[in-house]
């Protein structure tokens, strides 16, 4: 939502971890191809396989991610956990019981309880994405075992374990999950070895890229970041070459701009190399356990520039007040967004039926802006999703589908419109 044009939305950052994510691919295969080999992987992988996983996976990994990110993410959790004595299991907040396969069970509930982007990605490329056999965008069951960051359900999680701390999938897509493990061969719990490049680029991105960002908006100055850095990585070599860099450029007869703007393309430049200099060697070091799936550390996990650089971020921009009003905006119009988005799947004439007419002209209208794509895929009924799952799952998920598929700027500006919409026996 930031005016400023220069500063990183998520279609820009994907694009950054897309691209890095490329770059990595690249030097782990040319430095251990026999490593590769031996995994049963040939010579032309690298063009055909690697590079375009990678670059899926990269450009895909955020799309399911809700208005306004992790917050985002946290208010959807806090809706349901607010809701969680009636919205599962009743009619409505006073109303009767729902029957027993038509609640939400139990086991089922985390997934709207603990919200996640991730899993929301995964539905959305092989589900809620149109296509003629309602495939999704009809990816290889490699890609999306690629882009399947934590491999378990919400039920196997284990906060102590990082690559089982959240669950990965929804079980709407347990049939999807269950084909991808068929075709390539991976069990529930092992990570696809492209996942760990695709999980370090998006460390790098957002360490590196979030101090540039801070940057840009005159938070900091390149040398604030220097300073910062230099307290406790004096003899770095990545801060010893920016030290000496710095000292040329204002050894230069330039204006001050000009000298801050190339201090900070160094600063970006020389950030990006140590980290990927890093996430590679970590991978090409584990390459063994990372095949075997035993290895179980994110490779950017005992980088201490990428920690001391989102500590940075952390400080000078996610507290800056500016955003943390922002986000407190936006936790406040999706929790409204929510409920008004219920009351429209809701209040309808047969409960059997999520397209039945509407009970006012108010639930009518907001319903009515829900993407139909996400109400068909709601209301089929040859899908597993409907099968295995009750009326009440499906109406949860379709308001986690159109709730999750809005920007931020696009949320804020549909609440404001709601709030300015009366209710029929409004005063």
């Amino acid at each position: 939502m930031d005016e400023n044009d220069s500063v990183r939305t998520r279609l820009t950052h994907s694009h950054e971890v897309a691209n890095l994510a490329r770059s990595i691919g690249v030097r782990v295969f040319l430095s251990s191809p026999e490593e590769f080999k031996r995994s049963g992987i040939g010579p032309d992988a690298l063009l055909n396989v690697i590079q375009p996983i990678l670059l899926a996976t990269g450009l895909g990994h955020d799309l399911g991610n809700p208005p306004f990110g992790h917050q985002g993410e946290a208010a959807i959790g806090r809706w349901f956990e607010n809701r969680q004595d009636w919205i599962f299991s009743k009619t409505a907040r006073d109303g009767r019981e729902l029957e027993q396969s038509q609640a939400v069970p139990e086991a089922l509930r985390l997934e709207f309880t603990r919200f996640d982007g991730n899993p929301q990605a995964l539905r959305l490329l092989t589900r809620l994405q149109t296509h003629v056999d309602g495939v999704g965008l009809d990816l290889t069951a490699a890609t999306l075992a690629a882009g399947l960051k934590y491999p378990v359900s919400f039920a196997a999680a284990d906060p102590r374990n990082p690559i089982r701390k959240k669950g990965g999938y929804f079980s709407s897509e347990k049939d999807v999950v269950d084909w991808v493990r068929e075709q390539t061969g991976l069990e529930e719990g092992q990570r696809h070895p492209l996942t760990w490049i695709m999980e370090a680029c998006d460390d790098i991105a957002y360490s590196v890229l979030d101090v540039d960002d801070v940057l840009k908006k005159l938070v900091m100055s390149p040398d604030d970041v220097l300073v910062v850095l230099q307290r406790s990585r004096r003899d770095d070599p990545t801060v010893l070459k920016l030290l000496s860099r710095f000292t040329d450029v204002e050894q230069k007869p330039l204006r001050p701009d000009a000298q801050r703007d190339i201090k900070i393309q160094y600063l970006r430049a020389f950030f990006i190399e140590a980290l990927v200099t890093h996430a590679s060697e970590q991978f090409i070091r584990n390459l063994r356990p990372i095949f075997d799936f035993s290895h179980q550390m994110p490779l950017m996990d005992n980088s201490e520039l990428c920690s001391d650089l989102k500590k940075i971020a952390k400080r000078y921009a996610f507290n800056n007040p500016l955003v943390l009003r922002t986000e407190a905006l936006g936790a406040a119009a999706l929790d409204g967004l929510m409920s008004a988005f219920w009351s429209a799947i809701s209040d309808r004439n047969d409960m059997g039926n999520i397209e039945s007419r509407k009970r006012s002209a108010r639930s009518s209208y907001i319903f009515s802006l829900i993407s139909p794509n996400y109400v068909q895929e709601a209301c089929a009924a040859d899908t597993p999703s409907s099968s295995a799952n009750g009326m009440r799952y499906r109406e949860l998920r379709l308001l986690t589908d159109m709730i999750s598929g809005m920007t931020d700027t696009y949320a804020m500006r549909l609440w404001s419109e709601f709030q300015a919409l009366p209710h029929a026996n409004s005063t």
